[in-house]
């Protein structure tokens, strides 16, 4: 296994909540309350959930205090990187596994202890989840993480500002990326350049997930199946890079980086943007944003679409979170954490019905809670034809690689000839590095 040292950015910023996290090796005086630093990001609708479970969980272990911090996705990575460059990392904390599975290989995280967390060993967890689920935290036979959701990306789509351009969604929503970029223009209203709605916007801070399946419909791959080659298919690479360029001010003028979260916006049904790429998690924070537009008939999902000459049917990658354990703790700190976290995931069908997340447990995706849940079929369909994630100790820094590449086209007017050449180059260097 290799052994890498994290990159150390912004060590010497004032965190306070990074000042309060326990050092490398420090133990716990047997006097004193075990607190564990738990570090997650935002959701509200998770908020109140698991903030109920640590309560719950102190009263029936009096000598432990969970303190529970959350922050955007964006920013838990930056802090968890640099709390545990300082060796004060949080003692349990989640991220996307691209982002996190550098602090596996890097001895960062604990194994899971199957007897804290209810299992009679390694076997015996692998069992209650879908198959292959696990394999992301699986290295050399040792577990280490407990699934908080599994997630694959969608179309959400507002019907109501479809029919304001004169088109009925039922009938003339995307199947294919060309179709998407038509729909777009028809919906999108712009005030000189700017533009005031969109039809669609990618989620471009996460490159892996929602843009590696285009390059790979097209016949690309992000890296070669025996991991010494990267950016394969340069006509694939080539053709995306010209799609993202058409997309953007120097094209048709469809979206853009620069504007705000089209996820977010799609909740408020403010006439601000007409469709959004998201996970199923996106139907729980629209009932809690907008009631009343959840409740209405004015908002579908259809499955991730295609180009028309796609030679590959792969719809948006899966990917998960997990929880994991900080492996400088204490043996103590440690069982506590995955006996903590255990008691958590042992109430799946609660974090379903209250977030819409989903716990990738064979109970929970064959009952029918999960099948009546609004488009779930959208998403299972999706995942039959679905990737996992790029999950590598260099993905974090291979997703950089890809935002300059699709943002040099988008925004500087590089060439997409050159931006690949450059992304091929640099790709091709960061893999050699590991």
């Amino acid at each position: 296994m290799k052994r890498t040292v994290l990159l150390v950015t912004a060590l010497f910023i004032v965190v306070p909540c990074l000042l309060s996290a326990k050092g490398r090796g420090e133990e716990i005086d047997n006097n004193e309350p075990a607190v564990l630093e738990f570090w997650t990001h935002e959701d509200p609708n998770r908020d109140a959930l698991e903030n109920k479970y640590i309560e719950e969980f102190m009263i029936t272990h009096p000598g432990v205090i969970i303190n529970r911090v959350t922050f955007s996705s964006k920013k838990i990575f930056e802090l968890v990187l640099t709390s545990f460059a300082a060796n004060a990392g949080p003692d349990i904390f989640n991220m996307q596994i691209e982002q996190a599975y550098s602090y596996i290989t890097n001895d960062r995280v604990a194994p899971v202890d199957y007897v804290s967390a209810g299992y009679a060993d390694a076997q015996d967890m692998t069992a209650q989840y879908i198959d292959g689920f696990l394999d992301s935290v699986i290295i050399d036979g040792d577990i280490y993480g407990i699934p908080l959701e599994l997630n694959n990306w969608a179309i959400y789509i507002n019907k109501r500002i479809f029919a304001n351009a004169g088109l009925n969604a039922e009938v003339d929503y995307p199947q294919t990326w060309e179709e998407l970029a038509d729909i777009s223009e028809k919906l999108t209203m712009r005030d000189g350049q700017n533009i005031t709605r969109r039809g669609f916007d990618f989620r471009y801070p996460y490159y892996l997930i929602s843009m590696v399946p285009m390059v790979e419909q097209l016949g690309g791959k992000l890296v070669s199946d025996d991991g010494k080659t990267a950016i394969i298919g340069d006509d694939a690479w080539i053709n995306f890079l010209s799609y993202m360029q058409e997309w953007g001010v120097n094209g048709r003028n469809l979206g853009s980086p620069t504007y705000r979260n089209a996820r977010e916006l799609f909740n408020m049904d403010n006439n601000e943007i007409g469709m959004c790429l998201s996970g199923l998690y996106q139907s729980a924070r629209i009932r809690r944003d907008n009631r009343e537009f959840y409740n209405s008939d004015d908002w579908m999902v259809v499955p991730y679409p295609v180009f028309e000459n796609a030679v590959n049917d792969v719809a948006s990658t899966f990917y998960g979170q997990y929880y994991m354990v900080n492996a400088d703790n204490s043996d103590s700190d440690i069982k506590i954490a995955w006996e903590f976290i255990s008691y958590m995931m042992g109430h799946e069908e609660e974090y379903l019905e209250e977030v819409n997340i989903v716990p990738p447990t064979k109970k929970l995706m064959e009952s029918e809670a999960f099948k009546n849940v609004p488009f779930s079929t959208v998403f299972v369909s999706d995942l039959a034809r679905a990737n996992v994630v790029y999950t590598a100790e260099n993905g974090a820094k291979m997703e950089e690689l890809i935002k300059e590449a699709v943002e040099s086209v988008m925004l500087s007017g590089i060439s997409p000839v050159q931006a690949h050449a450059t992304l091929k180059v640099k790709a091709q260097e960061l893999l050699n590095d590991f």
